[in-house]
């Protein structure tokens, strides 16, 4: 799986403002990156990997995006 893929997956993003320099970056319910734990910004692979992988986790066996 490519990281187009995840377009079929993924209906719609949703960005919550807090305070206090807060970056926490939810999916499907799973915290994947927190800028306090880690104690600096995300880098690409801090979300794309975990994103990907989760992703993956729910994609039928025989997904094949539209056009492949």
């Amino acid at each position: 799986m490519n990281e187009r893929d995840i377009e079929y997956f993924i209906s719609s993003w949703k960005l919550i403002p807090a305070t206090g320099g807060v970056f926490d970056v939810w999916v499907n319910g799973e915290l994947i990156f927190s800028k306090a734990e880690a104690g600096r910004h995300a880098e690409l692979e801090d979300l794309r990997d975990p994103i990907l992988k989760l992703v993956d986790a729910v994609r039928p066996a025989d997904f094949a995006p539209a056009g492949d």
